[in-house]
C-alpha cells in the first residue's frame, strides 16, 4: 500500500497519473466522477495528507508565493477550494506519456527487438486453442493507445482487508472485487502492482495471469475462460511479455523538465 505524507499506510496502491485527460472515473473504485473532484479527496484522507480543505487553503494563503500565482492564473486575488481544485486538475492534465519506445516504433522511429515483438504478439493475441490461438489475452482490458479500457473488472485476486472494490461505490454484488483497469504506460516504473500492491515485479504479475487466478463469481469472462492450469506460457513467453511491457516506458516524461512543471523558488 502507498504511504501518506506522515508515513502512514494507505488502504490501496497509488495509481498512475499519466494521460488522465482520457479517464472517466477516478480511484480504483471510481468514486470520483471527475478529476477536479478527485484531487480534493487525498487532501482530506486521514491516511494520505490528513488535512482539511480549509487548512490547505490557509497554508496556501500564508505562503509567500502562492497568492501571487493564484492571482496570475485567475486574474483576481483569492485562493478558494474551486480554484485549488482547478489548478491541480490543469497541472495533472499536462502529464502525458506518448514517447515510449513502443510509440516511436509505431512511427517508424525505432524498432522493437525480436523478444519485444514476440511479447507484443502475445499481448494482442486471443487465447482460443480451438482456433489455434494461444496468446496471453492482455488486450481485452489493456488495449488501445491508452493501454486501458477504463472499465471495472475482477482480475482474479483474492480479497484482502475487506476491500470490495467497485461494490463499495455501487452497492451491487455484481461489482464485488472489481477494480478500475489501470494504464500500462510506464508500468515498469510503477511497482508495486495491483490495487493493493501485492506484487513487487512484472514477473509476478505475469505469473498471476498464467494460472494463479482466484475464481470468484465476478471474475472477468475473458479470464474465466482460461483453463485452471494456466495459459501454458513458456519461460521465453513470459520474458517476452515483460520485455514488451518495458517498451511502454516514456523516458522523456521522467527525465525531461517540461516548462509547465517548473516552479520558481526565487520570488
Amino acid at each position: 500500500h502507498s504511504l501518506g505524507t506522515s508515513g502512514q499506510a494507505g488502504r490501496r496502491n497509488a495509481m498512475s497519473l499519466v494521460n488522465l485527460a482520457w479517464a472517466r472515473e477516478f480511484f480504483w473504485d471510481g468514486r470520483a466522477k471527475s478529476l477536479r473532484e478527485q484531487v480534493l479527496l487525498p487532501i482530506q484522507d486521514a491516511h494520505e495528507m490528513n488535512e482539511t480543505l480549509q487548512g490547505a487553503l490557509a497554508k496556501l494563503e500564508a505562503d509567500r508565493q502562492y497568492p501571487a500565482h493564484f492571482k496570475a492564473a485567475f486574474g483576481t486575488a483569492g485562493i478558494t477550494t474551486n480554484r485549488m481544485a482547478l489548478a491541480l486538475e490543469q497541472f495533472l492534465l499536462t502529464l502525458l506519456s506518448q514517447e515510449s519506445k513502443f510509440d516511436r516504433a509505431a512511427r517508424k522511429l525505432a524498432q522493437l527487438t525480436p523478444q519485444e515483438q514476440q511479447g507484443l504478439q502475445l499481448f494482442i493475441t486471443e487465447y482460443d486453442p480451438a482456433r489455434g490461438l494461444r496468446g496471453a489475452d492482455c488486450f481485452h482490458c489493456h488495449g488501445g493507445n491508452l493501454f486501458s479500457n477504463h472499465q471495472f473488472m475482477n482480475n482474479g485476486l483474492e480479497e484482502r482487508n475487506g476491500d470490495l472494490g467497485r461494490m463499495e461505490v455501487t452497492g451491487m454484488e455484481t461489482d464485488r472485487a472489481k477494480f478500475k483497469v489501470p494504464t500500462l504506460r510506464n508500468v515498469a516504473l510503477t511497482a508495486p502492482y495491483m490495487h493493493d500492491g501485492r506484487f513487487a515485479t512484472l514477473e509476478e504479475v505475469v505469473e498471476h495471469y498464467d494460472g494463479k487466478l482466484h475464481r470468484s463469481r465476478t471474475l472477468d469472462p475473458n479470464l474465466a475462460k482460461h483453463p485452471e492450469s494456466g495459459l501454458g506460457l513458456s519461460a521465453d513467453d513470459k520474458a517476452a511479455l515483460v520485455a514488451f511491457l518495458k517498451t511502454l516506458t516514456d523516458e522523456q516524461l521522467v527525465t525531461t523538465v517540461n516548462p509547465v512543471h517548473q516552479f520558481s523558488q526565487t520570488q
